[in-house]
């Protein structure tokens, strides 16, 4: 195979090991020349950092005895459901493996006095783990583009079975390139991503099962080199999100505040 013929496969093969010598390097190569591909693959590790870093008590606990007999057995008839189900916690940015990872990130819990709302610390986690995932691609980073709005809004509005209307921010220099769905903790979420005219990316992670959260403040996140402000109005749980400066971030998360408040 030619370098030029690395297929998403490869990637995830070559991010969890399972590549030859020979395509190994073909795909180090083919890397070399993609920057965005190479954050993807970044994304992708860290990913399954967090997945290990979450089951590796439970990987580290020997067999019960009384369960080894079945093993056998079991694997064979569940084994490919295990597996898809591991596929879907990475596929859909860890809804279910963040339920627990943020609830004493520092990070998260330093805008509340030391303790952050599980809910909210975790909106803010997927949304930022999304944007790393996403944003860099240069192929396909949403799954319909803003030229269908009017389609990726209905879609969007109809799937998470609440209205959906992305924020215009194009005088503060962001333009709407479209949007996806996304799995979040109990339901589909809804991702409009932005981008600036040097290419620089922002999201906006829309959640609609916030409804238990009466915390409605502005709070500040930054996972690696991405910051998140994030905040909860009624059952619905905003997260902007870009690898831009806090402050400028700041402005355009109040832009999106007051749009979206005039809307409701």
């Amino acid at each position: 195979m030619s370098q030029h013929t690395v297929t998403e496969a490869d990637l995830h093969a070559y991010v969890d090991g399972f590549l030859s010598e020979a395509r190994q390097r073909e795909v180090v190569l083919y890397l070399a020349e993609r920057p965005e591909e190479q954050a993807r693959v970044q994304a992708y590790r860290a990913q399954n950092e967090e997945l290990r870093a979450l089951f590796r008590p439970v990987l580290d606990e020997p067999v019960p005895p009384r369960l080894k007999s079945g093993l056998r057995s079991w694997s064979e008839r569940y084994g490919r459901y295990a597996a898809a189900l591991v596929i879907a916690l990475a596929g859909g940015a860890g809804g279910w493996v963040l339920h627990g990872a943020t609830q004493t990130n520092p990070t998260l819990a330093q805008f509340n006095g030391g303790v952050a709302p599980l809910k909210v610390s975790t909106l803010a986690r997927q949304a930022a783990v999304a944007h790393s995932v996403y944003s860099p691609d240069a192929r396909r980073p949403v799954e319909v583009s803003a030229e269908q709005e009017d389609q990726l809004v209905a879609w969007l509005s109809k799937r998470t079975g609440s209205p959906m209307r992305p924020p215009k921010l194009g005088k503060l220099g962001y333009e709407l390139i479209g949007g996806r769905l996304l799995p979040g903790e109990s339901g589909p979420v809804a991702q409009f991503m932005y981008q600036d005219g040097l290419g620089q990316r922002l999201t906006l992670y829309v959640s609609t099962d916030q409804a238990q959260n009466k915390d409605t403040g502005f709070r500040f996140a930054q996972e690696g080199a991405v910051n998140v402000f994030y905040w909860i109005d009624g059952k619905f749980g905003y997260a902007l999100s870009a690898g831009i400066d806090k402050g400028e971030l700041a402005n355009i998360a109040h832009a999106v505040y007051e749009q979206l408040d005039k809307v409701q």
